[in-house]
């Protein structure tokens, strides 16, 4: 599909409503493979990361009257990007033919002689009110459905919708882009005929974290969304359907719904936190405080590897450890079966679950996931006079080896891999605190502590974090974040990212 061709070739592609997990699996397939793409507000900035690292990146958003580039100018846009042999991606909020203007770029496209192919989405006309517990037809209410534009002004003479057969003849009514014409839209249903007692909802954000519904009648509505505040972008639902919210609503029930959550973990090991917390119905943001590198020097490790043998243990403390060690023993021509005569110590059920993943059970997982507890495990085995190999961080705490060689153990403590600062989310980071957009912070490690404080402002520490929840991995984590003037309200007691998720919808039900 990436293949360059004379004229090249367009994919007008549906993003979906706002979830990520709702884009098609060939959509996802043109994002992967495309040259350009060229996107709208309203796609999940989360589809982004999947674009390759060569791929131009073009943002055409329009957002309340704010228009990054005209229509016109998209359509030439996509058209000149094509015309250069590129294989381009219209990402498109919702489904492109739904409202959203695909059908005009497709002819623009037709007339220019350029092939284009059409990816529909899942729009957010039915997913919006899916998430928020509104079937659109049941057999028991309505077999009927119509989709609207709210966009057009009800009350012009030429308006091409066809009022009263809405209000006398259509089940349920599906508005998108109508929250600032919601007055004009109840008053011309009602006029029409549509009994003053009809249900109604507005679903804000629809799919994601942000998703607030707000219900009423037509008779009530307008009011109820002005003291809710709620704005663009939103679907409105008037019918019957919607009084069966109150019994089959799902979504926003969920214990961390709407909540923003700071993940600082290393981006390569962030999926597992980010996807638990956004399950659970928080919104991600992510700012990686550290990333894991090779070491500066491989001549260490390499003389480990090349030399198993003279070791009888093998001490892994993070899933890096292991990843590292391992790709560095297959780099050098080398398997498993080198290690056949080591026994092995891992820290934590993610480490014991990565070195399994390899073939390699471990002989000691310690119930509690720290290196002090290795230390107490190890007390009932002879080490006297044993070498250890211990490849992991070059921060690492000292500990391990410390304790280990009291015990009369020869360490060979190893730097596998190093952990470095990163900036790049430094400056959405402090804008997100400064306008108070973030609830809660997560640290995995000591490492994210130390490195998210550099990000911060000197001196604004304590006015950006007055408000912020702090959740910690574990004691260790949460010792650091003290000594480094943050207060901790959340430490887990199973050091597991599964125990930090835990812990902080534990924290949550207890402040409802």
């Amino acid at each position: 599909m990436g293949d360059k061709a004379e004229k090249g070739k367009v994919y007008l592609v549906g993003a979906g409503p706002g979830d990520p997990g709702l884009i098609t699996v060939k959509g996802m397939e043109c994002i992967e493979t495309a040259d350009v793409i060229i996107y709208d507000y309203l796609a999940s900035p989360i589809l982004l990361r999947r674009v390759p690292d060569k791929a131009e990146v073009i943002y055409v958003g329009k957002k309340g009257g704010n228009h990054t580039l005209s229509q016109e100018k998209i359509n030439t846009l996509i058209a000149e990007k094509a015309k250069e042999g590129l294989m381009v991606v219209r990402l498109k909020g919702g489904d492109p033919f739904i409202f959203g203007r695909g059908g005009e770029e497709a002819e623009v496209l037709i007339r220019a002689g350029i092939p284009f192919e059409i990816v529909p989405g899942v729009t957010s006309a039915i997913a919006a009110p899916a998430y928020a517990g509104i079937p659109l037809t049941h057999r028991k209410y309505t077999s009927t459905l119509a989709f609207v534009t709210g966009h057009e002004e009800p009350g012009k003479k030429d308006s091409s919708i066809d009022w009263e057969a809405l209000a006398k003849g259509v089940g349920t009514i599906v508005f998108l882009m109508g929250v600032k014409n919601l007055s004009q839209i109840t008053g011309k249903l009602l006029e029409n005929g549509r009994p003053q007692d009809t249900p109604v909802a507005l679903v804000r954000w629809g799919t994601t974290a942000r998703q607030v519904t707000v219900t009423g009648t037509l008779n009530n509505i307008e009011d109820r969304v002005k003291k809710a505040g709620i704005k663009a972008p939103a679907v409105i639902v008037v019918g019957e359907v919607v009084s069966l919210r109150e019994t089959m609503r799902w979504f926003e029930d969920r214990p961390l719904m709407g909540k923003r959550i700071v993940v600082t973990r290393a981006r390569q090991q962030a999926s597992e936190l980010v996807d638990r917390l956004s399950a659970l119905g928080a919104e991600c943001l992510e700012c990686p405080t550290i990333e894991t590198a090779p070491p500066d020097d491989y001549s260490p490790l390499d003389s480990a590897i090349e030399n198993t043998a003279e070791y009888e243990w093998i001490v892994f403390t993070s899933v890096n450890g292991v990843d590292f060690f391992f790709n560095r023993l297959f780099e050098k021509g080398k398997d498993t079966r080198c290690l056949g005569g080591l026994k092995t110590a891992s820290i934590g059920p993610a480490t014991e679950k990565r070195l399994l993943e390899f073939g390699i059970k471990s002989d000691i997982v310690p119930e509690s996931y720290r290196a002090e507890a290795v230390v107490e495990a190890f007390k009932r085995i002879d080490v006297k006079g044993k070498k250890i190999l211990l490849p992991r961080a070059k921060e690492a705490r000292p500990v391990l080896p410390v304790e280990l060689t009291k015990m009369g153990a020869r360490v060979d403590e190893i730097i596998a891999y190093v952990t470095n600062e990163v900036r790049d989310s430094a400056a959405q980071l402090c804008e997100s605190l400064e306008k108070e957009e973030v609830d809660l912070v997560t640290f995995t490690s000591s490492s994210t502590v130390r490195n998210f404080q550099t990000l911060l402002p000197r001196g604004k520490q304590g006015a950006l974090m007055n408000k912020v929840v702090v959740a910690s991995i574990g004691p260790i984590t949460s010792d650091t974040a003290k000594e480094l003037g943050f207060t901790v309200d959340i430490t887990a007691e199973s050091y597991t990212i599964k125990g930090l998720c835990e812990a902080i919808v534990a924290y949550y039900a207890g402040r409802d």
